[in-house]
């Protein structure tokens, strides 16, 4: 853990580099800190997956937005008019501040948005990020990954 799951809607694949999305947000975590300057998402554990859903039924299927027409929503013409949404959901162990959950989201979003403005400056897409800590029923883990990154 920590693990940020991208559902999106299939559409986006045509508009959006979702590799490099996945790249830049994987990277935002690791440089998350907390409160004391300590990486806060341990580099092993750090996964992002995006899935598309090729079926997907959003809002009104586009009649408001193109009825809209450019500059009353301040998105410009050419929107083909199937709206695009996109949830992220970071999922963390317990133990992390408020302050530094609050980082997180943050530094995620931001990052979301700096690949993400403008695709939205030409359609109309809705982002969703929810940062979620589990109360953990059952938590194992099996890995040949976090060894790579243990400092000797």
């Amino acid at each position: 853990m920590p693990h940020l799951v991208i559902l999106y809607t299939g559409n986006l694949d045509a508009v959006v580099d979702m590799p490099a999305l996945c790249r830049e947000l994987a990277d935002t975590m690791l440089a998350v800190r907390d409160d004391d300057g300590a990486q806060v998402f341990p580099t092993g554990g750090t996964r992002v997956l995006a899935y598309p859903a090729p079926h997907f039924a959003v809002a009104d299927g586009g009649a408001a937005g193109r009825a809209a027409g450019a500059g009353k929503t301040g998105v410009a013409t050419g929107d083909p008019g199937d709206y695009g949404f996109m949830y992220l959901n970071l999922r963390m162990g317990r133990g992390r501040s408020n302050a530094t959950q609050k980082r997180a989201g943050d530094a995620l979003l931001q990052s979301a948005r700096a690949r993400l403005d403008a695709v939205m400056a030409t359609r109309h897409i809705g982002v969703t990020l929810q940062v979620d800590e589990g109360p953990e029923v059952f938590d194992a883990k099996h890995s040949t990954l976090h060894p790579l990154f243990r400092k000797n």
